[in-house]
């Protein structure tokens, strides 16, 4: 990568404003001032012209900097190249080029690359003409001697008197250092089945109870996660999330269990158990709030690009929907993590046709009074490959 690469990068985010700009009209002129709704749209129109897409926290990363100091991958370049109405990065390069640039066929090929080559080439270059030949070793014939003349007959046996005395000393050993051995053995032992003891006493003693979840209006599972806290004496409290459909499942030795259960479209409910003949499996029924989950449903429903059924569905929303409601849209990205929208901006963006919507989940709503008073809510999208 060099600065003019960079610099090519900078020409080809403003083709590609150019490019949104001649169909449709955002929020800004300007492509780094967009967010929210106009991101959204701007996806929609690459994936329908260049069968490609950007994820939220690419868009964040390279066009809300500028000038950028990293290059994003190829196929990133590529799919804005083609949007912006060439065949590639490489084509777009081939028609910008700056004064005195050189534009290569193999120009991909990266300097750490080229350096590791010219490193092969050059060991090639070095190697020796002729292998080292290891050394002969020669091993000399032992003087000849006559095994028939060797007389053994009167040589003199002598006795190792080291191993007889060590021998003799063994067999003379007190019984009691034996016995000494064993002890600390046992000792030992004893000592690390205790520390075992103490150790998994909770999960030794400890007894794990079933709890599942219905909707009690439906008889069926419950459609969102679940957050719930453990609440226990004189500790700070216990969150854990269930997913739809799961059960939760919890170990203890107490013989008293506190929860606390809160979703986004059931009412809350604080849930207080005697362990001590309780079984261990049990269903408990959560209440659900029509008004919430009316909202998400006219939030989430498709209503496949029909006049009718989208100013159904816009009509909904406005009744059930406070006027001075609080929105937040959620954002997976470290530069921009949550944005403001009033009643309206919401309304228009869950009521216009696109594939982002039904990736939209909501994480809390609030309601007063009979109407929906906040929301909080994400459209997850598929995130890159790091680059």
């Amino acid at each position: 990568m060099t600065d003019l690469d960079l610099l090519h990068f900078e020409q080809l985010k403003k083709d590609v404003q150019a490019q949104y700009l001649k169909e449709y009209t955002p929020s800004h002129d300007d492509i780094s001032k967009w967010k929210g709704i106009d991101i959204i749209y701007f996806q929609e129109d690459l994936r329908k012209k260049a069968k490609g897409n950007i994820s939220e926290k690419s868009f964040y990363t390279y066009f809300k900097n500028s000038p950028v100091t990293k290059l994003p991958r190829i196929d990133m370049l590529n799919l804005l190249s083609i949007y912006a109405g060439y065949g590639s990065w490489y084509e777009f390069k081939k028609q910008h080029l700056f004064a005195g640039e050189l534009l290569t066929d193999d120009e991909d090929i990266e300097d750490h690359e080229l350096q590791e080559l010219e490193k092969t080439v050059s060991a090639s270059l070095n190697l020796p003409k002729s292998e080292i030949q290891p050394k002969k070793v020669e091993i000399k014939a032992s003087e000849n001697t006559d095994l028939q003349k060797s007389n053994t007959e009167n040589q003199s046996i002598s006795q190792n008197k080291e191993v007889s005395q060590i021998s003799n000393s063994e067999a003379v050993k007190p019984k009691k250092n034996f016995f000494k051995k064993n002890a600390w053995a046992i000792i030992t032992s004893v000592l690390i089945i205790t520390t075992g003891l103490l150790g998994f006493k909770d999960v030794i003693f400890s007894k794990t109870y079933k709890y599942c979840f219905t909707d009690a209006d439906r008889g069926a599972s419950v459609i969102n996660t679940l957050e719930i806290k453990v609440i226990k004496e004189n500790e700070s409290p216990i969150l854990y999330k269930i997913k739809p459909g799961e059960c939760f499942y919890y170990s203890t030795k107490d013989k008293i269990l506190k929860m606390q259960i809160s979703s986004p479209f059931y009412e809350y409910l604080e849930v207080s158990r005697s362990l001590q003949n309780a079984p261990d499996e049990e269903t408990i029924e959560l209440k659900p709030d029509d008004y919430k989950m009316a909202v998400n449903y006219f939030s989430v429903k498709d209503a496949n690009g029909n006049p009718e059924l989208l100013k159904q569905k816009r009509k909904q929303l406005e009744n059930l929907i406070s006027n001075n409601a609080v929105i937040y849209q959620v954002y997976d990205n470290a530069t921009y993590g949550i944005e403001t929208l009033d009643k309206q901006k919401y309304i228009t963006l869950v009521t216009t046709p696109t594939t982002s919507l039904k990736n939209l989940s909501v994480i809390e709503m609030k309601k007063d009074k009979g109407k929906i008073i906040s929301i909080k809510f994400k459209i997850a999208t598929t995130d890159e490959k790091p680059q």
